[in-house]
């Protein structure tokens, strides 16, 4: 079995992370999302692994390379063209779209491939649904889960008869035209065949168009419903609850990485932390290269990224900090994610850092912008 992993799209809903990062590499507990899926894949032997690029594509390819440090292959199809002016300009294919470019080039899609969206972490056993898949005769699998009804807007619903056998598909339906509450979790499995009912130079998405297609020429057309780890980043709110959920470890195959200084704390190396009058109080991850001084308020589940720097007086209560983040004196920053200049709180309002007056975080790297403990200003 051979793998794609979709990863052109914008990533929009996720912004402000993805201003500056494709939406796979937004990191897990330190790490890009994306890496969870390749060490996944290599872990069930799969081994050569296409990635569809676009938006931002050089920083998905410098970090993973040709797959070496993973045990696997894998290969890059750049979606997208250089102007008159030499500029890269990303232009994405739609899913559909960039497996039928890849097949076009280089014929990757000679064998059943399982194509997987690179937002997610999963741990499905890939074994038993290749198994599945292959018992039913399907030229297409579609990995599903169950959702609450107030979630299907989010989602393309599946409709399956009692066999499994896809009747219809709808792309995120509002929820009283929703005709089940079983959602594609992004994962696919499909045969050759199915490369040749893509149309070729065209944007073509695989859930609004090419599953309507496979269900009107009666192709067998399978739903798996399957319980299995998914975290899903559809938006920044989801990526906060996602933090929050595996901090407090409830992903089990996943964990805080990090030398453990006490009950629910880590600690990267070199970390500096003055103890008096701190508070930490756990689950908390504090990255290599930040200084805690004292006096200071650390409340989890938070995650502090290396490199950042929290001021005598700081609260951060239930927080994803980004590297180099500078947290100033007496701020504090309550069920927020900082990335660089912005903030984003749990219900996914975005605010650049102009908007909070002085002030509330700098960039760790300048010290031009360190400014001083209040307490100490008249001394």
């Amino acid at each position: 079995m051979k793998a794609m992993i979709l990863a052109a799209g914008k990533g929009t809903r996720v912004r402000p992370l993805t201003f500056d990062l494709p939406k796979p590499m937004i990191p897990v507990l330190g790490k890009p999302v994306m890496a969870y899926l390749i060490e996944h894949l290599a872990k069930y032997g799969v081994n050569e692994i296409m990635v569809n690029v676009s938006y931002l594509h050089e920083k998905i390819e410098e970090y993973f390379g040709e797959g070496d440090q993973y045990g696997v292959q894998i290969g890059y199809s750049f979606e997208g063209y250089t102007n008159d002016k030499g500029e890269v300009v990303p232009e994405a294919l739609g899913s559909a779209g960039g497996m039928k470019k890849i097949q076009e080039f280089g014929g990757f899609f000679d064998d059943t491939t399982i194509v997987l969206c690179g937002d997610a972490v999963i741990n499905l056993d890939l074994k038993s649904a290749l198994f599945e898949h292959r018992r039913k005769g399907a030229k297409a699998s579609v990995i599903c889960r169950e959702v609450p009804w107030d979630k299907v807007e989010s989602y393309g619903v599946v409709v399956s008869d009692k066999d499994g056998r896809i009747k219809q598909f709808q792309e995120k339906p509002k929820q009283e035209e929703a005709l089940s509450n079983f959602v594609s979790t992004g994962i696919y499995i499909f045969e050759p065949e199915i490369l040749d009912l893509i149309p070729a130079g065209k944007v073509f998405d695989i859930g609004s168009e090419l599953f309507p297609l496979l269900v009107e020429q009666g192709v067998p057309f399978y739903s798996q419903n399957r319980t299995f780890s998914w975290i899903d980043i559809g938006s920044v709110k989801d990526y906060w609850e996602v933090s929050q959920s595996v901090m407090m470890g409830e992903v089990a195959h996943m964990d805080v990485p990090g030398i453990q200084l006490a009950d629910g704390i880590w600690a990267g190396l070199n970390t500096s932390i003055d103890w008096e009058g701190t508070t930490i109080e756990g689950p908390v991850y504090i990255g290599s290269g930040c200084k805690i001084e004292a006096g200071s308020t650390i409340i989890g589940p938070t995650w502090i990224g290396h490199g950042s720097h929290i001021c005598a007086g700081a609260n951060i209560v239930r927080s994803v900090l980004f590297e180099y983040t500078r947290v100033l004196h007496n701020v504090k920053l309550d069920e927020m994610i900082v990335f660089k200049d912005y903030s984003v709180d749990r219900a996914g309002e975005m605010r650049h850092v102009s908007e909070y007056g002085d002030g509330e975080w700098t960039n760790a790297r300048d010290r031009r912008n360190k400014r001083r403990n209040p307490a100490e200003a008249d001394k």
